[in-house]
């Protein structure tokens, strides 16, 4: 990537990246009437294609194999004086495109905030306030003495700038800001952050905790991969902040990657509170402005710490100086649609450019990352003891096999749930399953309410009553009568967090009980209200799906009930068992976090299932070395790999014959090519998923045969309404 002067006598070709489906950059023209003289890869430049205006981002000058320039066509504008993204920025959205086969110009926007996707300039950092004018500056000390509040006003400004949020905690109200600035004195001007960073007293560390510090520490400043494995409740936040801390004395940036919005409030508290330091929270729940405001201080060097979920991995910064990538085991870092990547690998390679540590943290790390430790290329830093001087909670398996279950719950749960709240404790009971029941049927014919857009059943909710598609979202009103036989015997099937709800409430009246699922928890703060409630609360009762299995500390939490753990025993997806390990781990790790000892049922109808056995009474580390085994013998993951080639289309028929054309030559490919087939869910919001396997011993093997199909696919007739796109290291199969 190189940048240039324009000549007279040859026209300069820029290459940039256009948001567009093409799989290839586009050559143009400078603009006709550019008065700039230099064009340089990373600036955003305005493009025509075809009728449209699209704002793209010049990856290139003058490339040696470029078109004819004669027949070009110049650019209308070039919008930026400096470049916004630096080279290693720009090399990290072309390894993105090229790794997971994606077009380049849906990628590089990703480095770009909202308003800059739009054209517009980047947004204004610093916090908005006010200074003198130069007619305010005339004024004598002690001038205004009429008028108290704005001879105050005029005192304060007079020693230094001052932010409007700063005024008004010194009691100066707005209108007192207008008036003075109606009467020219004032004038709005952008508060800038201090850039000398500071953190706050930290936390005493046990001997485990300050080795693995003082050892990641002590790569900072060079590219070196770290896996933090500590068991839940061991401090693994506490380590993060202590390295932190250590970054930012040396005057660099962290970036700090979290798998869900709901975390994110009580991490930024707690990191606002430890560092007398910016810190800047991009996450898709913010408003635009914010989240721009954010991107634009983390890309001049404003921001200390960056927080963030999933996107936050491509937000530039000026100078980072570390990573560290939560829960790195957590599926919601994979991107599901759109471009289809892994945040944590993406946040692997842009340490390893940007020349810093990263630390994957996980209690229950993904094989991958084991496999990458056990190798040798990542250091593996252990955590098994909890910052609290308690033990890990005991286990107990419930063999629910001819027991009368109400609403999910054995009286064996009831009863230890009882005894929790009588101890002025609190439960927590996990059901991965929400609404009130899965499906709603005929207790006449045998009709099964089902989605009209998926092969899937309909959830019954009541709350408000309603039948809903948890694959597309689709609801609808809950019938009175079968449509099929016009019986009025309908009756719901099997059991969600809904049902289980109200049948807590009519054994324990008298305490408070949260449910926790995506329908309660869809406000803006709720997760945050439900958590404050929580810790001022006494004894009580929180149910909920796996958002409670993730990160959340609740102190007074000493019973954790699994209602059905056979729902996520059984897969199909090769990942299903370290699925079971990771969450059944994660949500027994809410127990017994604070002074007093917790305890762990698992109610299941399997009770001498080995992974039931494994999940209580052995190390997850040695449970995953044990799966690491197991996919050697497999060649699967991480010991092979796998990708996916997916076409949604609105017939069978349609992608299935689409599929079948592009490998027509896969026999001559190095990796094996399984399909045409249908997806498990085969119709998913009124499309029809087909897909084809790929799996190799080797990721070189996988890339290629991925690349060859990739390439006859792009030359290959589409039906009206088809699309296919590409799944690296995919976290589903089927």
């Amino acid at each position: 990537m190189s940048d240039a002067e324009v000549t007279p006598t040859e026209p300069t070709v820029l290459r940039c990246a256009i948001p567009t489906p093409l799989r290839r950059f586009l050559d143009y023209l400078v603009p006709k009437d550019s008065t700039t003289s230099r064009f340089a890869p990373g600036q955003r430049v305005i493009a025509p294609l075809g009728n449209r205006r699209l704002t793209g981002i010049i990856v290139e000058v003058n490339p040696k194999d470029s078109f004819d320039r004669n027949k070009l066509r110049p650019l209308d504008a070039v919008l930026d004086d400096e470049p916004l993204l630096d080279e290693r920025q720009l090399t990290l959205l072309e390894w993105t495109s090229r790794y997971y086969m994606h077009p380049p110009g849906e990628v590089f926007p990703l480095a770009l905030s909202l308003r800059e996707r739009r054209g517009e300039p980047p947004a204004p950092t610093g916090e908005p306030g006010f200074k003198l004018t130069l007619r305010g500056q005339g004024l004598p000390k002690g001038g205004l003495k009429r008028a108290p509040k704005q001879a105050e006003l005029l005192s304060r400004l007079q020693q230094r700038a001052h932010s409007v949020s700063e005024l008004e905690r010194q009691g100066i109200q707005r209108s007192i800001m207008r008036t003075m600035a109606s009467k020219a004195l004032i004038e709005p001007c952008d508060i800038k952050p201090a850039q000398q960073w500071k953190s706050g007293t930290s936390l005493a560390a046990n001997d485990e905790q300050r080795r693995t510090i003082d050892a990641i520490s002590a790569t900072l400043g060079g590219y070196k991969p770290h896996l933090l494995a500590g068991v839940t409740g061991s401090g693994k936040t506490e380590v993060y902040l202590q390295i932190i801390a250590n970054c930012l004395q040396a005057a660099k940036q962290a970036l700090v990657l979290l798998p869900e919005i709901g975390l994110t409030p009580q991490t930024v508290e707690r990191f606002r509170q430890r560092f007398d330091a910016p810190v800047v929270v991009l996450h898709s729940g913010l408003a635009d402005g914010e989240r721009d405001r954010g991107w634009a201080m983390a890309r001049n060097g404003e921001a200390a710490v960056i927080i963030g979920t999933r996107s936050a991995v491509f937000t530039p910064c000026s100078d980072l100086g570390l990573i560290v990538v939560d829960e790195e085991h957590d599926g919601t870092y994979s991107q599901q649609d759109g471009l289809r990547y892994s945040a944590r690998d993406i946040a692997v390679m842009r340490a390893h450019l940007e020349g810093c540590p990263i630390v994957l943290g996980s209690a229950t790390p993904s094989l991958e990352s084991l496999q990458n430790a056990n190798r040798g290329r990542y250091q593996l830093h252990r955590l098994t003891q909890r910052a609290v001087a308690t033990s890990q909670p005991s286990g107990e398996i419930v063999d629910v096999r001819g027991l009368a279950l109400t609403s999910g719950l054995s009286s064996q749960l009831i009863d230890a749930v009882h005894d929790t709240l009588n101890r002025g404790e609190q439960a927590l009971l996990f059901l991965n399953r929400r609404g009130f029941a899965p499906s709603l049927l005929c207790h006449d014919c045998g009709w099964v309410a089902g989605c009209h857009q998926c092969d899937a059943r309909m959830t019954v909710h009541r709350h408000p009553p309603s039948l809903c598609c948890h694959h597309c979202n689709s609801r609808s009103h809950l019938p009175q009568a079968c449509p099929q036989c016009n019986s009025k015997r309908l009756q719901s099937s099997g059991v969600g967090t809904e049902q289980t709800e109200q049948a807590l409430q009519r054994f324990f009246p008298e305490r408070p009980i949260y449910r926790v699922d995506s329908d309660s928890m869809s406000g803006r703060t709720a997760m945050q209200d439900f958590r404050d409630a929580v810790a001022n609360e006494g004894p009580a009762i929180i149910l909920g799906t796996q958002m409670l299995s993730k990160g959340h500390d609740f102190p007074k939490v000493t019973l954790v009930g699994v209602l059905d753990a056979d729902a996520l025993l059984f897969n199909t997806d090769f990942r299903g068992e370290e699925r079971f390990l990771q969450l059944i781990t994660q949500v027994a790790g809410r127990a017994g976090r604070a002074q007093y000892p917790g305890k762990v049922m698992i109610q299941t109808h399997h009770p001498e299932h080995p992974l039931v056995l494994r999940a209580l009474q052995t190390d997850y580390i040695e449970n995953a070395n044990q799966l690491l085994e197991a996919r050697q013998r497999q060649a699967l993951p991480p010991h092979g790999a796998i990708a996916v080639m997916r076409a949604d289309s609105r017939s069978t028929s349609d992608g299935l014959t689409f599929l079948s054309q592009v490998t027509a030559d896969s026999k001559r490919l190095p990796a094996v090519v399984v399909g045409p087939i249908p997806a498990a869910m085969a119709r998913r919001a009124g499309l029809y998923r087909s897909q084809l396997i790929i799996t190799g011993n080797s990721r070189g093997a996988v890339a290629a045969t991925m690349q060859a199909l990739v390439d006859k696919a792009g030359t290959l007739p589409k039906p009206a309404g088809l699309n296919w796109f590409v799944d690296i290291d995919p976290i589903e199969t089927l």
